[in-house]
């Protein structure tokens, strides 16, 4: 299971233990705010993408939308989502439990604007009933980004926020 390879993987870095396991699901935004009991815009949902050089990962916050034309213009084609079959395959997370952690090798994971509004955020691990916090330093060490993006619209306020509600 993909959640093994996840808590394997924060094993090196003595955080395994910091994954949140479930008994609902919390493979949406909705679910996973209701599971973790925090507001659905602080929950760093990661998003599979097709590129001619191959997949992708944009980490974004739960209220944010992908721009076409921001997207287009960063990475120089129109944003095509892989099917839940092609994400599995090609990153290693079946969908509702995608994370920047644990990937296939080649798979570029990006970290998007609308989450430096947060101190903490909570990624999947893997599977559709897990999480885990971490603080926006953690989460670009944890996940290996390869860089930020603003590829994304619609989320609340430019201002950065303090976890509120959580």
């Amino acid at each position: 299971m993909a959640i093994d390879a996840v808590k394997a993987y924060f094993s090196q870095f003595g955080m395994e233990k910091n994954i949140r396991e479930f008994s609902v699901s919390s493979a949406t935004v909705d679910l996973a705010a209701e599971a973790l009991g925090c507001p659905g815009c602080r929950i760093a949902k990661s998003l599979a993408f097709r590129l001619n050089e191959g997949p992708i990962l944009v980490v974004a916050a739960g209220d944010a939308k992908v721009d076409n034309a921001k997207y287009k213009a960063r990475f120089g084609e129109k944003a095509k989502m892989l099917s839940p079959e092609d994400t599995l395959s090609q990153v290693g997370h079946a969908v509702g439990g995608v994370c920047p952690f644990a990937v296939k090798a080649g798979v570029r994971v990006y970290l998007d604007e609308s989450l430096k509004r947060f101190s903490t955020v909570f990624p999947a691990c893997g599977s559709s009933n897990s999480a885990i916090e971490l603080t926006i330093p953690e989460l670009e060490r944890y996940s290996a980004a390869a860089g930020w993006v603003d590829v994304c619209k619609n989320w609340s306020g430019e201002e950065k926020q303090e976890n509120a509600g959580a």
